[in-house]
C-alpha cells in the first residue's frame, strides 16, 4: 500500500519537473496541438516541422501524465479498499477525490497552454496546480499509512499556517519571475510585462521574509512546546530553513548567472522540495480532535 501512495507523490513531483524540462529545453511547442501531438496523430511523426528532440521532450511529459493517471486511480482504488473504515475517511475520501479532479485540471490546462502557445497565465496556473497537487498526494500519503500526528499549541499553529501561505506566495512569485524571464518554452511564447529584475527582487524579499519568521516560529516552538514536540516538529522546522537557505542561494547564483538553465532545474526542484518539506510540517502539527490521537 505505502508504495502506491509513495509513488504518486513522486509523480507528482516528476510532473512538474518534466514541465520545467519542456520550458528549459525549448519544446513548449514539440506538440503543437490538442490532444494529438501533431494533427491526425497522437505521437511525433517523423521529421515533425518542431523537430524530433522537442517533440519527444513534450510528448514524454505527456506520457508521465498517463501513467500518473493510472497510479491516481490505483490510489483511489486502495483508499476505498483500506481507508472506509478509518476515523478519518472523510479527510482520505476528499484527498483522493482532488486527486482525480486535480489530473483532469492538470489536463485542460495543458490543453489551454498549448493552443494559447504557453500563455503564462495557463503556465503559471499549470505549475501551481501540480504543487497543490503534490500537497495533497503527501497528505494522502501520510494518511494512508498512518504517520504519526501531534497537537501543537495554538501560537505554534497559527505561525504554522501563516507560514503555510507565505510559503505559497513565495512559490507564485516564482511563477511570476519564470513568466518574465527568457525560458518561456518557444521563443514566441507571451510573457508578463513586468520588469524581470524588480520581480525577482521582491520574490527574493519573499524569502527573506519566510525564511526570517520560520527562525522565528523555531524559536516559539522552543520556548513553548513540549520536548516531544521540540524535537518531532522542530526538527522538521530546522530542516525547512536549512533547504530555504539551499534554495536562496541557488536563486541569487543563477540570477547573477543570468539564468543558465541547470541552475533553474535545480532552483524548480529546489521549490517543490520546499513545498513539501512545509506542507509535512503543517500536516504533522495539525490540531487533533483528541489530544491522544495518532494518524
Amino acid at each position: 500500500m505505502s508504495l502506491i501512495y509513495t509513488t504518486l507523490v513522486v509523480l507528482q513531483t516528476l510532473l512538474v519537473l518534466t514541465g520545467g524540462a519542456v520550458r528549459l529545453t525549448g519544446s513548449g511547442l514539440g506538440c503543437p496541438t490538442w490532444p494529438d501531438c501533431v494533427s491526425g496523430s497522437i505521437a511525433p511523426v517523423p521529421h515533425q516541422a518542431q523537430g524530433t528532440l522537442h517533440s519527444w521532450i513534450e510528448f514524454g511529459n505527456r506520457l508521465l501524465t498517463i501513467a500518473l493517471i493510472v497510479v491516481i486511480f490505483a490510489a483511489i482504488f486502495g483508499a476505498v479498499r483500506w481507508g472506509r473504515s478509518r476515523a478519518d475517511w472523510r479527510w482520505i475520501r476528499n484527498l483522493a477525490v482532488i486527486q482525480f479532479l486535480g489530473i483532469v485540471g492538470q489536463i485542460v490546462l495543458g490543453g489551454i497552454t498549448v493552443l494559447t502557445k504557453l500563455n503564462p497565465f495557463s503556465v503559471s496556473a499549470h505549475f501551481l496546480l501540480s504543487m497543490l497537487l503534490i500537497g495533497a498526494a503527501l497528505s494522502l500519503r501520510e494518511r494512508m499509512i498512518g504517520k504519526a500526528r501531534t497537537r501543537v499549541a495554538p501560537t505554534t499553529l497559527w505561525l504554522i499556517r501563516t507560514l503555510l501561505g507565505l510559503t505559497a506566495l513565495v512559490v507564485t512569485l516564482g511563477t511570476v519571475v519564470t513568466g518574465s524571464g527568457p525560458h518561456a518554452g518557444d521563443i514566441q511564447a507571451k510573457r508578463y510585462h513586468i520588469d524581470p529584475r524588480t520581480i525577482s527582487w521582491l520574490h527574493a524579499d519573499s524569502v527573506i521574509a519566510l525564511i526570517s519568521l520560520t527562525i522565528g516560529l523555531l524559536l516559539v516552538i522552543r520556548v513553548s512546546e513540549s520536548d516531544a514536540n521540540r524535537s518531532f516538529i522542530g526538527g522538521k522546522v530546522a530542516l525547512f530553513i536549512t533547504l530555504c537557505f539551499g534554495q536562496g542561494v541557488i536563486g541569487y547564483i543563477q540570477y547573477f548567472t543570468h539564468l543558465p538553465e541547470a541552475l533553474v532545474a535545480a532552483h524548480l526542484l529546489g521549490a517543490a522540495i520546499l513545498w513539501l518539506a512545509f506542507w509535512n510540517i503543517a500536516f504533522k502539527s495539525h490540531a487533533l480532535t483528541r489530544s491522544s490521537e495518532r494518524g
